[in-house]
This record gives C-alpha cells, structure tokens and sequence, in this order.
C-alpha cells in the first residue's frame, strides 16, 4: 500500500509475537486484553500524523476499533484504515475458526457504519475483484464464501438430542438434514440440548 501510494511505510505500532489472533478468543474481555498485549504504539512515529493502518481483516471490529483508539492516543491528528479483503459477512465452515454471522460486524452494518464504530477518518476495503485479481483466480477457483455468503458446498445442519443433564447425560442422536437446492442457500450448524 505504501509504495503503490507513495506514503512513507513506518513501523508505529510494534507487534508482540507471542500474542495469537485475538478475535478468536472466547471473551470480549481476553480479546481486550490480547490487544493491547499485542500491540504496542510507537509515540515519536505517530504523534502529529496522518495515519493510514493497513490490516487484514476486520471480523467483529473491536480489536480495529481498539487499535485506532491506541493510535488517537498516541497523538495520530487522523486515523484512516484499509482493509486487503472485502467485508467478511458470512462465517467460514472450511477450517478458519470465525464467529457466527451475528457476531460479524460487516454482516449487518455498512462500511460508514463500521467507520463509524471503529472511531476512523475513513474506512476501505479492496473489492473482491480486486482480491481475486491480486491472486490471479480468473477461473474462480478460490472460495470466497465469507465475502459472498455463497458457500461451495451444500452445508449440514446438525441437531443433537437426547442429552438430559450435565450430571447424567443420556446418549446423543444426531439427525443430518442437507438443505435442498443450491449452495446459495446455507443452513446453520446447531445444537439443541
């Protein structure tokens, strides 16, 4: 992003490595934590710039919203984000551990309003044609099922049933129902206790 436009590349927040990805952490509270163990702003790059941060993702929005504050707070005048994918919307059900659709901030509200929650100058994210051009899929070939909400496969709702307590659980059926007609049309993966 920086050589393409020109902005000087700075390393004003230094990462902690030992810290994993914090939005797949099971509370709101450790995800908190995680960031600001992550992260650690660099005053003397950021205090009276203009700032663009460049992220992967945003999945729930508040380690971005997070972010951006810490860089407010290291005295950045403004904050812009971009984002190197197109708004995640749907959860992914091939082996990347992502929250349900709910919990997806780009599933419900628009990118003003994430640049609005996150507390941002401004908010882009790069189109999927883009996505797809940068890795030269002309063909199709790679799911784009969290950008799309269009899955690949037919999807598998699971209902579990027979369990009577925690103290004495009795055995478990599980009932597969596969969705008729396309891919298009996903059914969510569920417990019943």
């Amino acid at each position: 992003y920086a050589l393409e436009s020109g902005i000087p590349f700075r390393m004003g927040l230094i990462r902690n490595h030992y810290i994993g990805r914090t939005f797949i952490e099971p509370s709101q509270a450790i995800r908190n934590f995680g960031v600001r163990l992550k992260l650690n702003p660099v005053r003397s790059l950021i205090e009276g710039q203009r700032v663009v941060l460049v992220d992967d993702s945003i999945v729930r929005g508040t380690t971005s919203r997070k972010i951006v504050r810490m860089v407010r707070e290291a005295g950045a005048k403004e904050v812009h984000v971009r984002i190197s994918c197109p708004p995640t919307i749907s959860p992914c059900y091939y082996g990347v551990d992502t929250p349900t659709r709910e919990e997806l901030i780009a599933s419900s509200k628009s990118p003003e309003e994430i640049c609005k929650f996150l507390g941002a100058d401004s908010l882009g994210y790069l189109s999927l044609a883009s996505l797809k051009q940068s890795v030269a899929d002309t063909e199709g070939r790679f799911c784009t099922s969290c950008y799309t909400g269009v899955y690949p496969t037919d999807l598998v709702q699971l209902e579990v049933r027979g369990r009577s307590s925690e103290e004495n659980p009795a055995p478990a059926s599980v009932t597969i129902d596969r969705e008729p007609g396309s891919a298009e049309r996903p059914v969510v993966v569920h417990r019943e206790s």
